[in-house]
């Protein structure tokens, strides 16, 4: 093939989310492992944008630990990015809507290109995290 690693493995990861959002399962659990071997292949440091679709192919193939592993992983070099709040959510963590809530005004405006990138991704994620936040009592610490 004449696409780069980094293009294959971006290939295969919409290749498994589109399959995921439409609900094949099948489909899924064929192209993941292909999908993580090619992020495997990558060579170090993988930025946060990798590392987000690492956790996010990991939460679609049902692995939690993995997934928060790469949110970890992003916050380590980037404690406020807002990947880390996305996948942490994903994966169960209700106070991580009010994270993202609080953090993305600043995050936003450092014009990161993967926010550019997965712009409809956070757009959608914003109202979620707005609706839980409407959703909760008031209150408390």
């Amino acid at each position: 093939s004449q696409m780069s690693p980094q293009e294959q493995a971006n290939r295969l990861f919409n290749r498994v989310m589109t399959y995921a959002e439409a609900g094949k399962t099948d489909s899924v659990q064929f192209f993941l492992p292909m999908a993580l071997g090619a992020y495997r292949q990558l060579p170090p440091p993988l930025d946060a944008d990798t590392r987000y679709h690492l956790g996010l192919l990991h939460l679609a193939g049902g692995d939690v630990a993995a997934a928060l592993a790469q949110a970890d992983t992003i916050q380590r070099s980037i404690p406020t990015h807002l990947f880390i709040f996305v996948l942490r959510a994903h994966a169960g963590d209700r106070r991580a809507y009010a994270d993202f809530l609080r953090n993305e005004p600043a995050e936003l405006a450092r014009n990161r290109p993967e926010y550019t990138d997965h712009r409809d991704a956070l757009t959608s994620f914003k109202a979620e995290a707005e609706r839980q936040a409407s959703s909760r009592p008031r209150g408390g610490a």
